[in-house]
């Protein structure tokens, strides 16, 4: 999970206000050419890591 999270560091999805969440057409791209099996428990995960992250990312530009 944090291998794939590591993946897409360079795949956030930004405004002028910030960082509003990862790009999941990136993410999809990613499943397939890794094969990954269970798809939607990964992404679940990812989430949750997405949404932390988004916190201190945020935070850090006001």
């Amino acid at each position: 999970m944090v291998e794939m999270f590591l993946r897409v560091q360079t795949q956030w999805r930004t405004t002028m206000n910030g960082v509003l969440g990862l790009d999941y057409g990136a993410l999809a791209w990613l499943f397939m050419m890794y094969e990954v099996q269970d798809q939607r428990a990964l992404l679940e995960d990812l989430q949750v890591m997405e949404a932390a992250a988004m916190v201190t990312i945020n935070s850090r530009s006001s």
